[in-house]
């Protein structure tokens, strides 16, 4: 059994450095899909409120022991209220089977509504409750994030943002590195783009020996984003898992990362969120 190398967050809690994200799985895929992953050697296993699967996902974890699990879940945009991430926490974990969480995160910042600091009062309140071992963000832009360390002198421990070669987001990584935040990428093998299949990337897997999908998994990793690939395929499950024992070079590096901006824009947090 394969298992992933740790990163130590700010506030001290362990986070495997790959994960297994599970939009948009129904709780029957949902359930199926981690169970292989646990059986794989996966720990980190990523849902929301919003993936509406997170019964299933508790069905899977229910047989592992909880002290090995590291589970993360998102909260939507009703409960950005200081008292509302603990009425959250408690739905999400009811359904989870859990007792506690190692990861909550607001889940869009919906400025609009202008609610997420005080969501994020309540997620500090929960940490010190010990209810969530870390707490974080997803989808918040360096301003967002500058916001609430202002206002509550609290930075997250983890941003889970869209990354990839064709979505790098490096001013985001520099802000993130700045201030202790670790990056944690969904869609981390460009869904939706023709990323897999770009010449550059293909390349490199060949010199490799290696899957594009590795390749890509192993520039994050190497570069200290925390990637959450989706996948209910336990050969891909397998390879994903697989991606700590090459190296890329620099210069193979900078080609992937020479990608950005290729394809369709990433989800914008000031106009996007639930």
């Amino acid at each position: 059994m394969n298992q992933a190398p740790t990163v130590t967050l700010s506030h001290g809690t362990t986070m495997p450095r790959i994960g297994l994200g599970t939009s948009p799985m129904n709780d029957a895929d949902a359930e199926r899909a981690v169970a292989t992953a646990l059986e794989l050697g996966y720990r980190l296993i990523d849902t929301a409120e919003n993936y509406r699967n997170e019964a299933g996902v508790g069905r899977a974890l229910a047989g592992a022991p909880r002290d090995e699990l590291f589970v993360t879940s998102k909260f939507n945009k009703a409960w950005h209220s200081v008292e509302g991430p603990r009425t959250a926490f408690e739905a999400s974990a009811e359904k989870l089977g859990v007792d506690y969480l190692d990861l909550l995160l607001i889940h869009w910042p919906n400025p609009e509504q202008d609610r997420y600091v005080e969501a994020w009062q309540g997620l500090i309140a929960l940490r010190e409750a010990g209810l969530v071992k870390a707490i974080g963000t997803s989808n918040f832009k360096p301003a967002h994030l500058q916001r609430l360390i202002d206002e509550t002198g609290v930075a997250p421990e983890v941003n889970q943002i869209q990354l990839s070669p064709v979505w790098v987001k490096a001013a985001e990584r520099e802000f993130h590195a700045a201030h202790g935040i670790v990056t944690e990428a969904w869609s981390p093998l460009g869904k939706g783009t023709d990323l897999l299949d770009h010449p550059v990337l293909q390349e490199i897997a060949k010199a490799h020996g290696r899957t594009p999908g590795q390749v890509i998994l192993r520039w994050e990793t190497q570069q200290d984003v925390v990637p959450i690939p989706k996948s209910a395929d336990r050969g891909r499950l397998a390879d994903n898992l697989a991606v700590f024992d090459f190296d890329l070079t620099e210069d193979q590096l900078a080609a992937l990362a020479a990608l950005d901006g290729t394809a369709k824009a990433a989800a914008d947090s000031d106009r996007f969120g639930h």
